[in-house]
């Protein structure tokens, strides 16, 4: 009796263990492969091949965004290096998830013409959250002013890339830049989906690069 308890013990440790590397798992994504696979679902918008197995999205009128073809992300740790550009109103980028379409979605994003500038009002408009249809940027900062967009202590170079980290946890969102270790955004996401597509995203006008996408996804 012993012996079969000490196997039904082992035996239910290995399943256990199988289970928690089924539920956490990190994958590193080459953009560019994926491209020329066509694997990105996308949306307003064009794409080309970028460096270092990144991806380029064109500029349009409207968001664009380009999902990763049959990639569903509930919560876990994205990571992404991004590029924009120092042009007023025409440089809106960052990482979409939980969406259903290009319509209905959560976004993280930055607006790397404010990185540099020194009008205090600007400066806290660098990072924002958005859940849309509803929650938008103007509808958010008319009802919320200062709660879902925020400054960087450590703006990096607005024509250069930035290393992003974005904590997921649903409800909660943490989002880190470079080696800071303190977020530079904290939110509550505003819907009740827990899980749905991933992608890049640029805003209205906006073109932009990305690279070094890796996420670890965790149940």
């Amino acid at each position: 009796m012993e012996i079969r308890r000490v196997f039904y013990a082992l035996l239910l440790s290995v399943l256990m263990t199988g289970t928690g590397y089924a539920q956490h798992r990190t994958v590193n994504y080459n953009l560019a492969q994926w491209l020329s696979e066509k694997k990105l679902d996308i949306v307003n918008r064009e794409a080309t091949a970028g460096p270092t197995g990144g991806a380029l999205l064109s500029a349009a009128d409207g968001d664009g965004v380009a999902w990763l073809d049959k990639v569903d992300f509930s919560n876990g740790i994205i990571e992404v290096d991004l590029k924009g550009k120092n042009v007023e109103q025409q440089s809106f980028l960052g990482i979409a998830f939980h969406g259903v379409d290009g319509k209905t979605l959560d976004a993280i994003y930055f607006r790397p013409f404010n990185f540099r500038s020194t009008d205090l009002q600007k400066h806290i408009h660098m990072v924002e959250y958005v859940s849309h249809p509803k929650y938008t940027w103007q509808v958010l900062r008319e009802k919320f002013p200062g709660q879902y967009e925020k400054g960087l202590s450590n703006p990096p170079n607005p024509d250069g890339w930035f290393h992003v980290r974005i904590e997921v946890n649903y409800p909660e969102i943490k989002v880190f830049v470079g080696d800071d270790q303190k977020p530079c955004l904290t939110v509550k996401q505003l819907n009740d989906r827990k899980s749905g597509k991933i992608g890049l995203w640029v805003g209205n006008g906006s073109d932009g690069a990305f690279a070094n996408l890796k996420i670890s996804f965790r149940k």
